[in-house]
């Protein structure tokens, strides 16, 4: 690599760093960017260049670039890094530079880095936070893994019912850059339980002398510190809200989850469903940052267990044999079952799973999804039965076309239905349903496609057969 830049040369269009700046990492000229009077960006804006820049360097010029950064560009920086990239860096800094580092960081991004860490690193860590941030972690390091409670930060702007508009504007004033929004503000009681939340534009347009009771709703959606975080996705999506607000047990306000951190759990849970519709374990970072060996662990897995079930295909043509020497023109057959039972079970898997992963279908629903899957499974085994029941005509006679008509009818609606209750199944036993998906139910299908086709083909060529 010539510069760092090279391969962003392109882009530099849309990229927000200025020249000067961009220059100084280009030339590695580290001194001069820690020294730059230049105006820095706003650090959300130009963190995800900078990340870019960090994995392109080597490891000396990656501390020394990472040090030369203001603080609060180098915490929004570190935010975005995971995996080795991320654990590399922070043992490069010393203990001041990571007590500093962790400090910055936000206390949702902070609580995440603590709990994917080794468990050594993060006691050393927790003893360089000060007090407050130390029982502020701990705090949020107590709930479940995948729950609200870890996603949600405890910075939120709070007032009382009976306080005054203009008291309440200027409490938002003076606190209003500590906290992760200004857009909502909360209404708790004196024992700090949540009682409403207000959009800012309400006390903007309300008198100065209004009562803040006087221009509440008592209207709110909020979560609970132990709901999985998925549900602060469907919530937020379902009321199109910024910001939610997180309650414990006795409705006390413990924190919010914000639209950014939402957008993360969206992008992680989509990415850990595609990952298993693929029959691959999900990874906890991204490509470039798992290693060959995580890759591998991910993959073999599934793959070892998919070869078991495609034994039962293999046992199922080997138990037919007789039949396919009998009739050859069964065997042209055998790949158009196998690839349209799989296609068609995987086609209603993915859409049961997607239904079930937005609330749109719950498990209550099952039968009716199983009735109304049961009629498609008919239509569409019907439609494609006749054509292949043309084709067998062509190429193996009048008996071959009905066994193709009749195995395309059974087999599709059979394989359309395990591909509809699979993953009501398998979220009946709090498992993710996105397992059901892809190579798993194509296996199935396989097994099942053979079992009826030649099930049909000794039942109706039966007389031929013993012949």
């Amino acid at each position: 690599m010539d510069s760092v830049s090279d391969t962003r040369s392109d882009q530099d269009d849309a990229l927000v760093l200025p020249h000067e700046l961009r220059a100084y990492i280009r030339d590695r000229r580290w001194t001069k960017l820690a020294a730059s009077r230049v105006d820095w960006p706003n650090e959300e804006l130009i963190a995800p260049e900078l990340v870019d820049v960090l994995r392109e360097l080597g490891g000396a010029d990656r501390v020394l670039f990472f040090r030369a950064l203001p603080k609060r560009v180098a915490a929004e920086v570190f935010s975005y890094l995971e995996g080795d990239t991320r654990d590399h860096l922070l043992r490069e800094l010393t203990d001041a530079e990571a007590r500093h580092l962790l400090a910055d960081l936000a206390p949702d991004d902070r609580t995440n880095l603590l709990h994917e860490l080794p468990g050594r690193v993060t006691q050393r860590l927790l003893n360089l936070l000060g007090p407050e941030d130390l029982a502020e972690a701990r705090e949020l390091l107590g709930y479940p893994e995948d729950s609200v409670g870890r996603l949600m930060t405890p910075d939120y702007l709070a007032v009382k019912p009976d306080w005054t508009v203009a008291r309440a504007v200027e409490h938002i004033r003076r606190r209003g850059r500590e906290t992760e929004t200004a857009n909502v503000i909360y209404v708790v009681d004196a024992d700090w339980r949540l009682l409403d939340d207000m959009p800012i534009r309400r006390l903007v347009l309300a008198e100065p002398n209004q009562l803040i009771e006087e221009i509440m709703d008592y209207t709110l959606v909020r979560l609970e510190a132990t709901d999985d975080r998925e549900e602060a996705v469907r919530t937020m999506r379902r009321f199109d809200r910024v910001a939610l607000p997180v309650v414990d047990s006795s409705g006390v306000l413990v924190g919010i989850v914000t639209v950014d951190d939402v957008f993360d759990v969206a992008e992680e849970e989509t990415t850990e469903d595609f990952h298993r519709a693929g029959a691959i374990l999900p990874l906890r970072t991204s490509y470039w940052d798992s290693t060959k060996f995580v890759l591998y662990r991910a993959r073999i897995g599934w793959l070892a267990v998919l070869v078991v079930i495609n034994l039962v295909s293999s046992g199922v043509i080997a138990a037919y044999e007789e039949v396919i020497e009998a009739v050859v023109a069964l065997a042209f057959f055998i790949p158009l079952i196998i690839d349209t039972g799989g296609n068609a079970g995987s086609q209603s898997a993915t859409m049961m799973i997607r239904a079930i992963s937005t609330g749109d279908v719950t498990s209550r629903q099952w039968f009716r999804a199983f009735s109304k899957e049961l009629a498609i499974g008919v239509a569409i085994g019907v439609t494609l039965g006749l054509l292949g029941m043309f084709l067998g005509f062509f190429r193996g006679g009048f008996e071959v076309g009905i066994i193709v008509l009749l195995t395309m009818v059974t087999m599709l609606v059979v394989t359309n239905l395990v591909g509809v209750v699979l993953p009501f199944v398998l979220t009946r036993f709090n498992l993710d349903p996105a397992i059901a998906s892809g190579p798993l139910i194509t296996s199935i299908a396989d097994a099942v496609g053979l079992i009826i086709y030649f099930s049909y083909a000794v039942w109706i060529l039966g007389p031929m057969l013993n012949s």
